[in-house]
């Protein structure tokens, strides 16, 4: 959300996306196939003043990005094909591109994605928000940025297989997602103390490492990144501070959760090795 925009606009975000949001709450698996899409084109051209456009190459914007590649460097090379789930603007995964043999932007919208310059071994992949289009065993790093959070409950774990299917074995999947303990994080964040806009669903890292190990993954941990560095934390110790937390108040575990500290804690990515 963007503190520019002013109560009226964020009044009118709020009653778009949740018009939105319960048009696919309450919509069957087979009419998902075409209204993810349907549903972001229509939230990007009713909300003028989405972050996603008025963010777009801003200071702070530059920013999150340089972080987010600082953070997948280290898993980068030549010969890596890599793949970005949600990939909205295409931002990241232009910049990932020269540094690696091929990069996929896997995305729901055309909106966001219109006027992309041509570039070699980068490719666009507009699909339906479960299925990826591309061959077993053909990605080494699958990469998302608050994504999981706005696919559907009951079509989480097929996404997930998928981008499952599609790693080589030794492949990763890195997923970053805002912890739902100190939510909801969404527009409706301003509103409602449960996420009723496009995230339909929020996560902790608990529950984050049972879909993984649902899925099959053969290792999963967490890591921060602190100051620029990536660091490996024990799974066990981030869940018991959540169930720590999740068992007080709401108003109370929503003031513990954001707190400087705790919020670092708690925002942990979960991260997937096949």
């Amino acid at each position: 959300m963007s503190v520019e925009r002013t109560p009226e606009q964020l009044r009118q975000h709020y009653e778009v996306e949740k018009e939105l949001a319960n048009r696919l709450r309450r919509s069957k698996r087979s009419e998902r196939a075409t209204m993810y899409s349907q549903v972001y084109d229509e939230l990007f051209q009713r909300v003028p003043n989405h972050p996603q456009w008025t963010k777009r190459g801003t200071e702070r914007r530059e920013t999150v990005l340089a972080g987010q590649l600082r953070l997948l460097q280290p898993f980068l090379t030549t010969e890596t094909a890599f793949l970005e789930v949600g990939a909205g603007d295409c931002a990241l995964t232009l910049a990932v591109a020269p540094l690696v043999r091929k990069a996929y932007a896997l995305e729901v919208t055309e909106e966001l994605t219109r006027g992309l310059p041509p570039t070699e071994n980068f490719q666009l992949l507009l699909y339906n928000g479960i299925d990826v289009p591309l061959p077993d065993h053909s990605i080494d790093l699958a990469y998302s940025f608050q994504l999981i959070e706005h696919i559907h409950p009951d079509d989480v774990f097929d996404q997930l297989r998928e981008l499952y299917r599609v790693l080589k074995p030794g492949g990763i999947y890195y997923c970053i997602t805002p912890n739902r303990l100190s939510g909801p994080h969404d527009i409706s964040r301003c509103f409602d103390r449960q996420a009723s806009g496009l995230h339909l669903k929020e996560y902790s890292i608990h529950d984050l490492v049972k879909l993984y190990r649902q899925i099959g993954f053969g290792k999963v941990w967490v890591e921060r990144m602190i100051k620029s560095h990536r660091w490996p934390s024990p799974i066990l110790p981030a869940i018991a501070l959540e169930k720590t937390i999740e068992c007080l108040p709401w108003s109370l575990r929503v003031r513990v959760a954001r707190s400087f500290l705790i919020s670092r804690l708690l925002n942990a990515s979960v991260v997937g090795r096949k």
